[in-house]
């Protein structure tokens, strides 16, 4: 590791004797995995299942969680609405059906008979319950604003409206009302998400925080928490309450975290897990050689990106942002560094989000380099900065494989053009609790798409936003023309006001995007009914091991 994380632009002149020193170094390393695999005991007659998850939960609170690696964990537990099938598509949960008014705004619920891990009957209270706790303002939910589309979400979680205000109620134990500010059709895609999960009120009630502790968390999934050692692994059993246990095959997961994707790579080779969450990109061509049958990669929605700290002096002039942005050479990083199939991100909107055209990228985007390079050097120069008096910046980043691999880069490229800036790296939750408090100049960040919409990125700058909104961007145009969309019902209108927010966006230079994501999964052959899928959604209910 220690060779690939000091990479920086002189090595492109040494291209093919690193790969070819990685490779070797990649062999030698696999060739010492062939020792005995170690794996927890699994009862006779269970089938048990080894899962590396990438990072260490910050919580299994649904309405705190904020990671798709504490999402994978709490989704295989808690049913919502609406939950994934195999192939990562929105199909019935808790709700058999639904109906929409005529304007779209009011959503009726229809629940099916199931109950909580406990007995205890799932009811639309438990959902109005579970709305009103995540707006409160008390519980500081870092995703609360992703609901505001809900009729006075927004004033309850400010505090300025009582949670009773909250547009949804129980119209009988099995019926359940959700009332909107503007039509949402994404809330199929957004009642799966932790936002909207329930939590069991007779339980949070009695326990309050504590009731996601694994003396006290109850579910209404295919599993239920049994173990948490921190730092080791989350362990689930199967729930025999689950209104569809008799089609569950697995019977116990362990999820583990794998912060280092080598490492993981060698525990799935040896059959300590049974499949990894990631794959550190430039080793995916290796793997496909050594152990085609184990990679799994495909399209997701999802860009990787910088953002600008607004309370930095520096970064309150937009010509020290553009120069930063124009000067970071996303081919190199994606085509020479990474090589997963990822691509550079000019825009901020992956290609391929339903019901969308991407904005056009930035002008600049097409030059060459050397040009954008001697462009980002004039614009510091207007803004003050020079050789006499170079830009000197912090870049704070995650552990995880990519990142690694590509920071050093980006720091290269900015030294190219003046600037100096100092690489300090954190583990992945350390990052993102030091982002949303503001605690970072630049930062390296990734949003994985919620729904599969144009908005689930573009609110992310939104003002009203908050502790997602990292670099407290503010543009009331760019805010307009969200509400403008929100309340279009016409797709393709709708898709042209996001299309404008979004060219607001990137000429303001808000954010960096360096690039677009693929999703990488390290399986097992023995695993069946995988599906690889746009949103990287694989709940263990439909998986079973041969």
């Amino acid at each position: 590791m220690i060779s690939i994380t000091r990479i920086d632009k002189a090595l492109r002149l040494r291209g093919k004797p690193l790969i070819v020193a990685l490779a070797a170094f990649s062999l030698l390393a696999l060739a010492g995995c062939s020792q005995k695999a170690s794996r927890p005991a699994c009862p006779a007659g269970q089938i048990c299942l080894q899962a590396g998850n990438g990072s260490e939960p910050a919580t299994l609170d649904p309405h705190k969680a904020t990671g798709t690696w504490e999402d994978r964990i709490i989704s295989d537990m808690t049913i919502g609405l609406l939950t994934s099938d195999a192939d990562g598509k929105s199909i019935p949960g808790m709700a058999e059906r639904w109906t929409t008014s005529a304007d779209g705004k009011t959503w009726t619920f229809y629940l099916r008979d199931a109950v909580w891990s406990d007995g205890v009957p799932v009811t639309a209270d438990d959902f109005v319950f579970s709305l009103r706790r995540i707006l409160n303002p008390k519980l500081a939910s870092e995703y609360a604003s992703l609901i505001y589309f809900i009729k006075n979400a927004q004033p309850v979680n400010e505090g300025k409206l009582p949670d009773t205000a909250i547009g949804a109620r129980a119209i009988s134990p099995k019926v359940l009302e959700i009332t909107l500010e503007h039509p949402a059709p994404y809330i199929t895609e957004l009642a799966k998400h932790q936002t909207m999960l329930p939590v069991p009120r007779h339980v949070v009630e009695k326990w309050g925080d504590a009731w996601s502790q694994p003396a006290h968390y109850i579910s209404n999934g295919p599993y239920m928490l049994k173990s948490w050692a921190l730092g080791d692994h989350v362990g689930v059993v199967k729930n025999p309450r689950f209104y569809d246990a008799k089609n569950v095959c697995i019977d116990q997961i362990n999820y583990y975290p794998t912060n280092d994707a080598i490492g993981a790579e060698r525990r799935v080779l040896r059959g300590e897990l049974d499949m990894n969450a990631d794959i550190q990109s430039n080793r995916i061509a290796f793997l496909r050689k050594k152990m085609p049958e184990y990679v799994h990669t495909h399209t997701y929605l999802g860009v990787a990106y910088l953002a600008f700290n607004s309370a930095v002096p520096a970064f309150k002039d937009k010509r020290v942002r553009l120069a930063l942005d124009m000067a970071i050479d996303r081919d190199f990083i994606t085509g020479k560094l990474l090589r997963g199939g990822q691509t550079p991100a000019y825009t901020f909107v992956p290609p391929g989000v339903a019901n969308y055209v991407p904005a056009a990228a930035p002008i600049w985007s097409t030059w060459p380099l050397e040009r954008r390079q001697v462009e980002a050097r004039q614009l510091l120069a207007q803004a003050g900065y020079g050789p006499k008096n170079p830009l000197k910046i912090e870049i704070k980043h995650r552990n995880t494989p990519d990142p690694m691999l590509f920071m050093p880069a980006i720091q290269a490229d900015w030294k190219a053009i003046g600037v100096d800036a100092a690489l300090v790296q954190n583990e992945t939750q350390i990052a993102y609790a030091a982002y949303r408090s503001r605690d970072f100049q630049v930062a390296d960040a990734a949003w994985i798409a919620d729904f599969n919409d144009a908005m689930s990125f573009l609110y992310l700058q939104q003002s009203s936003t908050g502790s997602q909104n990292y670099g407290d961007y503010k543009n009331p145009v760019f805010d307009a023309l969200l509400a403008r969309a929100d309340n279009e019902s016409d797709v393709k209108v709708r898709a042209g006001y996001l299309a404008q927010a979004e060219h607001i966006m990137l000429e303001d230079a808000a954010v960096a995007p360096v690039f677009f994501y693929v999703n990488k999964n390290l399986v097992s052959p023995k695993i069946t009914g995988w599906k690889d899928n746009l949103v990287d959604q694989h709940r263990s209910r439909w998986l079973c091991m041969r």
